[in-house]
């Protein structure tokens, strides 16, 4: 029953991000008619500005909502699985601080810096911060306490987060970090999608690979030892593996939030506790709830738009309040 669960939820997730994709690609802050969207798609006119937005800016985006959004959720339930901690995800373990603390110095001391450097920063930047907690909460421990990490998380990512407010004032770049911050998936053109997309699919795909380990890891240490997984080695893959996720993620759309959080809660209450199901769920699930949520952003107060992260935060923060009042009574 578990299996046919699954089978039907991702070819249901399936349908869900092809209709939100081709959503994206028919809302916007500018509106354009829905023939001249589809005559971009069929019939492509490079004079025809309109045929210009939808496949450089539309299409760009649409896609790269696909790709963060199934990011951030994967790494998110690697986390979560890793640690046996369900509130865990990139965001509340600093990584995304991090990633954010090294672009906000790429911005200021090399602002003429490639996107290819602004990529190995944001991934550098995330290794740190990802280092300095598992540092801080296996020092003199021999097994890691679920609590403690998400504290130490929460703790290098206000430390991280102040550090790169200060540059942003001591070198005037506050709008511009700012703005970036807040997330969003504006700014992703083909190039930068050309340049990120091969880390995130090859992600996405390793972490497929190790979702059974995943699941031994979930059991805890021990059980996951007694079933002959080198748990060591096996963290240290999954955790590459969210390194890559979170770190090129950040770099395209900024630190979103909640993401990693929400999406693998929702989809263990539809397909289990085995991550054989949930990693795959949470990727079809993740780019939907991305893509929603820009198709939000655009059209909530057009043509203006509302940073993605903001959306994503008015929904996650009362997630995240129900999420650690279930734990804390016991009955998640």
């Amino acid at each position: 029953m578990s299996r046919l669960r699954t089978s039907v939820f991702l070819l249901a997730g399936i349908a869900a991000v092809a209709l939100a994709a081709g959503l994206s690609l028919f809302v916007g802050s500018t509106p354009i008619a829905p023939d001249q969207v589809i005559g971009a798609l069929v019939a492509p006119d490079m004079a025809n500005q309109e045929h210009v937005a939808v496949l450089e800016l539309r299409g760009p985006r649409t896609l790269g909502c696909i790709l963060v959004g199934a990011a951030f959720a994967v790494a998110g339930a690697i986390m979560q699985g890793v640690t046996r901690n369900p509130l865990a995800d990139s965001g509340l373990l600093g990584i995304n601080a991090g990633a954010a603390f090294a672009l906000a110095l790429c911005l200021a001391l090399l602002p003429g810096m490639s996107f290819a450097g602004v990529v190995a920063c944001s991934f550098a930047g995330a290794a740190l911060a990802l280092a300095a907690v598992f540092g801080a909460v296996s020092f003199r421990r021999r097994n890691m306490d679920p609590v403690l990490l998400v504290l130490a998380g929460c703790a290098v990512g206000l430390f991280l987060t102040a550090l790169a407010q200060g540059v942003a004032i001591f070198f005037n770049i506050g709008y511009a970090l700012t703005f970036w911050t807040a997330g969003g998936v504006a700014g992703i053109r083909a190039d930068t999608l050309a340049m990120t997309a091969p880390f995130i699919v090859g992600a996405l795909a390793a972490a497929c690979a190790l979702a059974r380990r995943v699941s031994v890891l979930s059991l805890g240490d021990e059980a996951a030892a007694g079933l002959g997984v080198a748990v060591g080695k096996s963290r240290a893959l999954c955790l590459a593996v969210v390194l890559v996720l979170a770190g090129a993620a950040v770099a395209l759309a900024g630190p979103v939030a909640f993401v990693g959080l929400m999406v693998p809660h929702i989809v263990r209450r539809f397909v289990g506790a085995d991550y054989r199901a949930v990693i795959p769920a949470s990727l079809v699930a993740g780019s939907t709830f991305m893509l929603l949520a820009d198709a939000a952003a655009r059209t909530l107060i057009a043509p203006s738009e509302v940073p993605i992260g903001i959306i994503f935060a008015i929904v996650g923060v009362p997630f995240f309040i129900w999420c650690a009042r279930r734990e804390a009574t016991g009955l998640d």
